[in-house]
């Protein structure tokens, strides 16, 4: 049975992607990670089209001449802009808009699904066609929410939050009151403001992490290629980011236990 020592690389503008770190830390735990914060540039989603596949080239880059095996581009913004723009990533790569949708399909009942996510994924359009191609009789609700990874940065996810309560209604009512029963959290921070977001619309909505999908998606590519790492030993964690590592180790402990984890400083070109 073949196997493939090196690490899966994974990026994302900030601590968001570390979702999707998580969830391959628990269905391949074996498996080495390479992670890629772009600290110093977050939020990819208020920039132009022009600039965001500039950064993910240079992200992605970064990981190649790390030589990973499997790169996610665990970020919605990224993924979004990346359709149709795959040039700079030839190789193994994912985003996570697919895996999402598919997953948001499977799970809704009534084909009425949310969207949330950032100014630049929702003003793509992504989303609501390839929700269209899957479903055609689906109807799509979509909604930028702008300050949602602002205050996943800087560690507003706790429930009971009044900052992110009040952005929470502000974003999810309007979705809510149309009926959806399935919401995508299309941006890979979201997540970490699932209880508030639950809060708003209700537990009879199947909330849909973009990161964790897109997580269980590389699975299965690797494992379809051969190319999973066969070692009985637990995988090794690697961070880097493009600002402060003590401001990113803050954030970051929201998402994962860092306890023995390194944490570096890098620069991209």
């Amino acid at each position: 049975m073949s196997t493939d020592n090196r690490p899966i690389g994974v990026f994302d503008s900030g601590v968001g992607g570390l979702t999707a770190v998580s969830e391959l830390r628990r269905i391949l735990p074996n498996e080495d990670i390479v992670y890629l914060g772009d600290t110093a540039r977050v939020p990819y989603g208020t920039k132009s089209r022009e600039t965001i596949l500039r950064y993910a080239e240079q992200d992605y880059d970064f990981l190649k001449n790390l030589d990973v095996k499997f790169t996610i581009a665990a970020c919605g913004t990224v993924s979004s802009v990346m359709v149709g723009e795959n040039a700079f990533a030839p190789d193994f790569c994912t985003g996570v808009i697919q895996p999402t949708v598919e997953a948001a399909c499977n799970a809704s009942k009534n084909k009425k699904i949310g969207v949330i996510a950032t100014s630049a994924s929702i003003r793509s359009g992504c989303y609501e066609r390839l929700i269209k191609q899957i479903s055609p009789e689906t109807d799509v609700y979509s909604k930028s929410c702008p300050m949602f990874v602002p205050l996943v940065e800087n560690g507003y996810t706790y429930r009971g939050c009044e900052a992110a309560a009040a952005f929470a209604r502000e974003y999810l009512i309007p979705l809510k009151s149309e009926g959806i029963d399935t919401l995508i959290l299309g941006c890979t921070h979201y997540p970490l403001l699932s209880q508030t977001i639950r809060d708003v619309v209700g537990n009879d909505v199947s909330l849909i992490s973009s990161g964790a999908e897109a997580a269980r998606y590389a699975k299965k590519l690797l494992g379809e290629s051969g190319l999973l790492n066969r070692k009985s030993e637990a995988g090794i964690l690697k961070l880097y980011c493009t600002d402060s590592a003590e401001l990113f180790r803050e954030s970051a402990a929201h998402f994962i236990d860092l306890e023995g984890i390194e944490i570096e400083k890098c620069s991209l070109r």
